[in-house]
C-alpha cells in the first residue's frame, strides 16, 4: 500500500505514520519534521506548508517517481490560542487559512496535473467545522472551508474516493496548548473537551485506519464524524 500524509511531526500524523509503518505500507510525508524514530522508516520531504508557494516544489522532490497512491491523508493543520473572533487578527485567520485549506488545494492541484492516480483522499477535519462554538475562530472557518473544498474537488476527482473526517478527541500537543489551557468560563466547549473521554494519537490512528472501509461507502465529497460509524 502507497500512502502519503502530511504533518507527521507529532500528534495524529505521528500516529498515522507509525500504524501504516506497522502495516508495512510505503509512507510518503510532507512536512516541517520528522520524528526521530520514523527517520529511514518513511520518505519525508521537509516543507513548511504554510509556505504555500514551495510546496509544488517539494511535492515534486518527493512524488517525481510514484505513478499512483493507495491513500491520501490531509492531515496537517494549525490552531491558535482560542479567543474571540473580533479578537483574532486576520493575519492569524490567513495563517490558519493557508495550511488548513490553500496548502491542501496546492497539493491536490499537483496530484491532478501530475496525473497521479489516487484510490482514497482523507482530509482531517473537526467537529469545529459545524459547531460554531465561540473562542475556535479561524480554525472553524477554515475547517468548514476545508469541507467544502474537498466536496468541490470530488466532483472532479471522479476515480478517487474523498471525504473530510473529523476523528473526535485527540490528546496532541496542539488541544493541550490552545485549548486545554483556555479559560473554562468564557469558552463552554473548554469544560466539555477537558471532561471528555480522548484518544491517544495512536488509538486515534488505529481507529481511522480500520474505518478506511467504511469511508468509501459514504458519497465522495461526504463530511463524516467518525464517532458517528
Amino acid at each position: 500500500m502507497k500512502v502519503f500524509i502530511t504533518g507527521i511531526g507529532s500528534g495524529l500524523g505521528k500516529g498515522l505514520a507509525e500504524i501504516f509503518v506497522k502495516k508495512r505500507s510505503e509512507v510518503y510525508a510532507l512536512g516541517r519534521k520528522i520524528p526521530e524514530d520514523l527517520i529511514g522508516k518513511v520518505t519525508f520531504e521537509k516543507c513548511d506548508l504554510q509556505r504555500l508557494e514551495y510546496i509544488s516544489t517539494s511535492l515534486e522532490k518527493l512524488l517525481s517517481n510514484v505513478e499512483s497512491l493507495d491513500l491520501i491523508i490531509l492531515n496537517a493543520g494549525v490552531l491558535t490560542k482560542l479567543k474571540d473572533i473580533h479578537d483574532t487578527p486576520i493575519y492569524e485567520m490567513e495563517m490558519m487559512m493557508d495550511v488548513n485549506v490553500w496548502a491542501n488545494k496546492v497539493i491536490l492541484d499537483y496530484i491532478i496535473d501530475r496525473n497521479i492516480k489516487v484510490d482514497q483522499i482523507v482530509a482531517i477535519s473537526s467537529g469545529a467545522s459545524v459547531n460554531g462554538n465561540r473562542g475556535w475562530h479561524g480554525y472553524s472557518i477554515s475547517k468548514a472551508s476545508l469541507n467544502m473544498l474537498i466536496k468541490l474537488y470530488s466532483r472532479e476527482m471522479e476515480d478517487t474516493h474523498l471525504v473530510s473526517l473529523a476523528p473526535g478527541l485527540i490528546m496532541t500537543p496542539m488541544l493541550e496548548e490552545f485549548v486545554l489551557s483556555s479559560d473554562e468560563e468564557k469558552f463552554p466547549s473548554v469544560r466539555r473537551i477537558k471532561s471528555a473521554i480522548k484518544m491517544t494519537p495512536s488509538e486515534a490512528a488505529e481507529k481511522i485506519y480500520n474505518s478506511l472501509h467504511i469511508l468509501k461507502t459514504f458519497d465522495s465529497g461526504s463530511y463524516i464524524d467518525i464517532r458517528n460509524i
